[in-house]
């Protein structure tokens, strides 16, 4: 019977299976035999045994109910595989595990895992960087209120908003390349890392097992992989989640009924946005990011506590990462999938974005004022307390900043009524933010093309 909502509700069938129960007894049997066929290319094995093995992969012979069986018995989760695959390899049971430890399976599986859930994480990063900055192309020019404290600043562009966005999320997927190195490590080193059991084989066996299965491995290891690079993930995870919540943010506040510039899909067929108020389009796509981003960061402090581990290990990170990782995964899985849907439908409602430019009466054009006036040679400082003053004055009286300025004698000295004019069209005050926009769109598409 299901309880956590994470079984039932969030995360797609791809990330699902990656870390379903079934799939982790079949990653740990294929590192048990791939960990058979390294020991028998250097002697230490049968080739037969490994080809058993494989067999047991293939048939299904080793089943969760196995599992379950031998750890009511030898209460140690590993220690239950090695015996279910021992009983089911018949002459070849004394091969299996030999000179492993526990982590030495388990980090080696998690690992791809890892490897497995970054792939999808990326995949749909780059989904979302394609869509943001096919937006962004659409909307380059289409002007319109900045905001800073929530309060209008300057003109800006739709487009310069999803091109900060689109570059945003296209340093996650550099950052998540970068760090695969040290994230997707497994490791066969034995119980305290040094190999022993292997005797001069060490190296190699463990060199062999890593190509086998995929993953990299460590240049020196414990008996665990060092949690720092698990650290890295999940603090990787956060700021990809943050970087939705912020997103996902910004479009709940434009969808605001008394903004309404931005809305996120909504079935008018079907889709009810509350059982007693049948007139609402709620943001509840956004809000679901907004609110899976406080889960996902606050696994990062989890995880940075991991790194702090007894000696050569103890088992206090165990029974976290297993609640933590899948979690982690999923739910940054859910962001994602419901953000590409989000962006791919959202709408944008041009004459509510210029209804609210010209509600400012021209307020958000003062710095353009303040500039023109400094270009025909008025102090910068003196020309920003003649604009204060106006503006405050149109801000009080609910007058347009532009007739309050043709009446000030200060203003007129250095500027034209034509030039007020001027100064007042936010088409005028953009700056760089088109060239800015195409270059950050060459950018990406490049990078996703090489």
């Amino acid at each position: 019977m299901p309880i956590h909502p994470i079984e039932y509700r969030y995360g797609t069938v791809e990330m699902r299976k990656i870390w379903d129960r079934d799939e982790w007894l079949k990653r740990m049997v294929m590192v048990e035999a791939a960990l058979l066929k390294a020991l028998s290319e250097v002697g230490l094995a049968p080739s037969e045994a490994a080809d058993k093995i494989h067999g047991l992969i293939e048939s299904g012979a080793v089943t969760l109910e196995d599992i379950n069986r031998w750890e009511r018995v030898t209460d140690h989760e590993v220690m239950a595989v090695v015996k279910a695959l021992a009983e089911a390899s018949g002459t070849y049971r004394g091969y299996i595990h030999v000179g492993a430890t526990s982590n030495d399976i388990t980090d080696t599986v998690l690992a791809t895992q890892l490897r497995d859930s970054i792939h999808l994480i990326e995949s749909k990063l780059k989904d979302i960087a394609i869509t943001l900055i096919d937006l962004s192309e659409k909307y380059k020019d289409l002007i319109c209120l900045g905001r800073t404290h929530g309060i209008a600043a300057l003109p800006t562009t739709m487009g310069f908003k999803f091109a900060v966005y689109a570059l945003e999320i296209f340093r996650h997927i550099e950052r998540l390349e970068e760090a695969k190195p040290r994230i997707c490590v497994g490791k066969m080193s034995g119980a305290v890392g040094t190999m022993a059991s292997f005797g001069n084989k060490g190296f190699q066996i463990q060199k062999r097992v890593m190509e086998i299965i995929g993953v990299y491995e460590p240049m020196i290891a414990t008996q665990i992989v060092p949690r720092d690079g698990l650290a890295e993930f999940v603090t990787l995870a956060a700021i990809i989640s943050s970087t939705l919540d912020k997103i996902a943010n910004e479009i709940r506040n434009l969808q605001r009924s008394e903004i309404g510039e931005l809305e996120e899909p909504f079935r008018e067929d079907s889709q009810v946005g509350s059982s007693t108020m049948p007139h609402k389009r709620n943001p509840i796509k956004c809000e679901k990011v907004c609110g899976l981003a406080r889960i996902v960061r606050s696994m990062a402090l989890a995880a940075l506590e991991n790194v702090v581990l007894e000696h050569e290990r103890d088992l206090t990170n165990s029974s976290c990462e297993r609640v933590m990782l899948p979690e982690v995964c999923l739910l940054l899985d859910e962001q994602l999938k419901t953000m590409v849907d989000v962006l791919k439908g959202l709408k944008i409602y041009p004459d509510n974005i210029r209804r609210n430019l010209e509600s400012q009466k021209d307020l958000i054009m003062s710095e353009a004022v303040m500039m023109a006036m400094f270009s025909k040679g008025a102090d910068r400082q003196w020309s920003h307390e003649v604009v204060r003053r106006c503006s405050m004055e149109a801000w009080k009286t609910g007058r347009r900043l532009r007739d309050v300025l043709v009446e000030n004698p200060d203003v007129r000295r250095y500027l034209t009524v034509e030039e007020i004019e001027k100064a007042m069209t936010p088409e005028n005050y953009i700056g760089t933010a088109r060239e800015q926009v195409e270059q950050v769109i060459a950018y990406i598409r490049g990078k996703l093309k090489a």
